[in-house]
């Protein structure tokens, strides 16, 4: 636990897009975490960040803001391939950390990381911030009370258009993709509605480029005989949708659309009915998780564990689809 107490001090590294969304509005909403911290490898970027987002210090490099001695954390919202490198670093230097989805570049990665993770007191989560949704947690309650029925197949999708083939998300060098930047969410969301981590049947990739997916679909099977399928695309004729089912044999749940978590539908012999949640965001609840076990010591879902299976089943699609593995950067 932090040897601070509240708040907890957290500094970014980087200047994403998505550190507005995921952490720095949810923490103006709570007492318990301050965003302290920026930087980037382009410091006037960093000033200009901070500038627009009330924090209070900039810092010249990524190495220099780990090593700030008045940060309890470090949010890690870099491109994919670096994923690993900086938490390893944050780690080293006895921080906390909330790192963006997906955790590494490839399973062998995260399986060090995850090491170096059990070896110290520090919090360590993966960014799967519906996870800590009230509506997933319904979601997993209903499954486990049996109105679904033996479950027989969980399905899930999480399509987006990124038609900029410049855009990171694209490259190689990075651990770019498809099935990394949005598919790894629907291998999450079929893995926990599933039960377990599945085998990997097939799977087809569309590509954007040598060896870097724009849009990928695989079918699953788990050990106790139901199946699976996701597909994910950043760019192709599929509109943007984010959805999920799991069909039981005697009911169905379906989310959609999945953000921003506000309802899902249920049919099985007890009836149809939907389920209404209010419009605090994901990454509200993913914040106050993320807090509480740095203060307190509460557990949390996204674990480095987790990222192993869920890398572990990146990987075997990858493989199947004929596809070179994703490398750090």
């Amino acid at each position: 636990m932090s040897g601070r107490g509240a708040p907890v001090r957290i500094g970014i590294l980087g200047a994403a897009r998505i550190a507005s969304s995921a952490l720095i509005k949810p923490a103006r909403k709570t007492d318990e975490v301050v965003v302290a911290a920026v930087a980037a490898r382009d410091v006037s970027r960093a000033q200009a960040f901070a500038a627009k987002h009330g924090i209070a210090r900039v810092h010249d490099s990524y190495e220099a803001l780990i090593a700030d001695p008045d940060l309890d954390a470090i949010y890690n919202p870099l491109p994919i391939g670096l994923h690993g490198r900086w938490t390893r670093a944050a780690l080293d230097a006895g921080k906390h950390v909330l790192c963006e989805k997906p955790f590494t570049a490839n399973a062998a990665e995260a399986r060090e990381i995850a090491e170096l993770a059990a070896k110290s007191d520090r919090v360590v989560m993966e960014a799967f911030h519906y996870r800590y949704h009230p509506c997933a947690l319904r979601v997993d309650e209903i499954i486990a009370s049996g109105e679904l029925g033996k479950l027989k197949r969980v399905e899930a999708e999480w399509c987006f258009w990124m038609p900029k083939s410049a855009d990171i998300r694209y490259n190689y060098a990075l651990a770019g993709g498809a099935l990394m930047d949005s598919g790894c969410y629907a291998v999450d969301m079929v893995r926990r509605f599933g039960g377990s981590t599945p085998e990997v049947v097939s799977a087809q990739a569309k590509l954007r480029g040598p060896q870097v997916d724009r849009a990928m679909t695989a079918e699953l099977r788990f050990a106790d005989g139901h199946t699976g399928r996701i597909h994910c695309s950043m760019w192709s004729t599929d509109l943007p949708h984010f959805t999920a089912k799991v069909v039981g044999d005697r009911g169905e749940l379906r989310l959609n659309p999945l953000i921003p978590f506000q309802r899902f539908s249920v049919r099985s012999t007890n009836g149809k009915r939907v389920e209404n949640f209010g419009a605090r965001p994901t990454y509200a609840y993913q914040l106050d998780a993320f807090a509480a076990a740095v203060l307190r010591g509460e557990p949390v879902k996204t674990t480095p564990e987790e990222a192993v299976e869920n890398m572990t089943v990146i990987d075997a699609i990858y493989r199947a689809a004929g596809l070179s593995l994703r490398e750090p950067a």
